[in-house]
């Protein structure tokens, strides 16, 4: 395991603590999309679904379960413990437009046709686009809290990291996983234009104003 693929676990732990520690001090959902957070629940579920048949390490062991955790926590406070500060009306991406081509993708472009497998590939291509009702929810209200940007941000470097760790893989051990790495693509390229308002504004606002250019790639999305 390279420095890159530790880091990345970091980076994605550290974004799941901050949402979590957000919520529980505010004891407010407001500006979290619930959906997105269901989407990322359900990567961990059908991804780790190995946690029972293949021991690994006892980091891996570890990490998985901490993953699961916090985003089945996450899940019960927004639509459980603080319910009523969850803002539904603005948390209105169709999931069903990601989900529908996950799945049929998932059947058509595997390694094995086996239930772990397809279940595992379907993880990957979900967590592609699980972003997508979070960001959409930003760009419709015009802005989210600076904890928000935070753990975007750290959820788009956990990503860069990890493309970092597949190029270091490739160098070394002569090992490419396509699926992984174009999925992965994919999802930091979703990333791009919300890096940019990060870097150039975000930092520096308690309330960050989703102003992105016209041909941003989320705003263009009409759901």
């Amino acid at each position: 395991m390279n420095v890159f693929r530790i880091l990345g676990d970091v980076s994605h732990l550290l974004a799941m603590i901050l949402l979590l520690g957000k919520i529980w001090r505010s004891k407010c959902c407001t500006g979290i999309s619930g959906k997105s957070q269901i989407l990322f629940a359900l990567v961990f579920t059908t991804r780790y679904l190995d946690l029972f048949t293949n021991f690994i390490s006892i980091y891996n062991t570890v990490m998985k379960v901490v993953f699961l955790l916090c985003a089945y926590v996450t899940v019960y406070m927004i639509y459980g413990k603080f319910r009523k500060t969850f803002d539904s009306e603005n948390d209105t991406f169709r999931v069903e437009f990601l989900l529908v081509p996950v799945i049929g993708l998932s059947f058509l472009e595997n390694y094995s046709f086996t239930p772990l497998e397809i279940l595992w590939t379907f993880s990957i291509y979900l967590e592609s686009v699980a972003i997508l009702p979070q960001l959409f929810m930003i760009s419709k209200t015009g802005e989210a809290e600076t904890i928000t940007t935070h753990y975007l941000f750290f959820l788009g470097l956990y990503r860069a990291l990890y493309l970092a760790n597949w190029i270091r893989r490739y160098q070394t051990e002569n090992f490419y996983d396509q699926i992984a790495v174009v999925s992965g693509v994919v999802q930091t390229i979703f990333y791009c234009d919300f890096f940019y308002l990060y870097v150039t504004k975000g930092r520096c606002w308690e309330k960050y104003c989703w102003h992105g250019p016209k041909e941003s790639l989320i705003q263009s999305i009409n759901i």
